[in-house]
């Protein structure tokens, strides 16, 4: 791991200000001061101080989160408006949402601050299942959605095509289904129904690889369980 990179999930600063503490010789691995920027360390071997301050990583941690609607999934906004960093609060430092649910989608998130196991999550190579229930405004064309499972629909300039598209219920109250999809992008699920003629009135994640939204209620967070994270890493170490 680059020592800039080692710095910043330290949480002592950004990754851009951990190379000008370097440049200024202000960090030692293993009582050498470093200043080259392309410096390598290994977390469980070498010891790294700054400013004479040894410096360790954080115990890595997971939570499942059911994000609210309403809500960004974003730690900061420049508009105001309200993110989840509310219900963060009391969490380990540098605990941030893997993936995004848009501001009226609601339902499972996870929550960590090991980067690693976030980027092989969001990397389409492990094809990682999301799994949304839908409520609609009004039955879809089946035809229609026969039809992108099939042959896909274009977003954003790219081919997605869903896994699976299942009816749970009609009636004259309402329709909802549920969508199964390996990759998901901006508002896609939105727009498969807006391409079958129908419109999305409550979207929420309920499962997110193995994990499972089961009992959680909006704005709860809970660690994983045991059995949770071993099926989570042997998922990931599979791909």
């Amino acid at each position: 791991m680059r020592l800039s990179r080692f710095l910043a999930r330290a949480g002592v600063t950004s990754r851009r200000k951990a190379e000008e503490l370097i440049r200024a010789g202000r960090v030692r691995v293993n009582g050498r001061v470093i200043t080259e920027l392309s410096f390598r360390v290994v977390p469980e071997r070498d010891r790294v101080e700054v400013d004479g301050k040894e410096v360790k990583l954080p115990e890595r941690v997971y939570y499942l989160f059911y994000k609210p609607r309403g809500f960004l999934t974003a730690l900061s906004d420049p508009h105001g408006r309200p993110t989840i960093k509310e219900f963060l609060r009391g969490l380990p430092p540098g605990v941030f949402p893997v993936g995004r649910l848009d501001r009226d989608s609601e339902g499972l998130l996870l929550l960590t601050n090991d980067g690693d196991l976030a980027q092989k999550l969001l990397h389409p190579r492990y094809e990682i299942p999301r799994v949304y229930r839908v409520w609609l405004t009004r039955p879809p064309r089946e035809d229609l959605l026969l039809r992108i499972l099939r042959e896909g629909l274009e977003i954003e300039g790219r081919r997605v095509f869903p896994e699976e598209i299942k009816l749970i219920r009609r009636s004259r109250r309402e329709c909802v289904y549920e969508v199964r999809l390996h990759e998901g992008r901006k508002r896609e699920v939105r727009k498969i129904f807006a391409a079958a003629g129908s419109r999305v009135k409550r979207l929420v994640r309920i499962q997110f690889g193995p994990l499972r939204l089961s009992d959680l209620r909006p704005g709860e967070i809970r660690p994983l369980r045991p059995e949770e994270k071993r099926t989570l890493f042997a998922l990931l170490k599979r791909g």
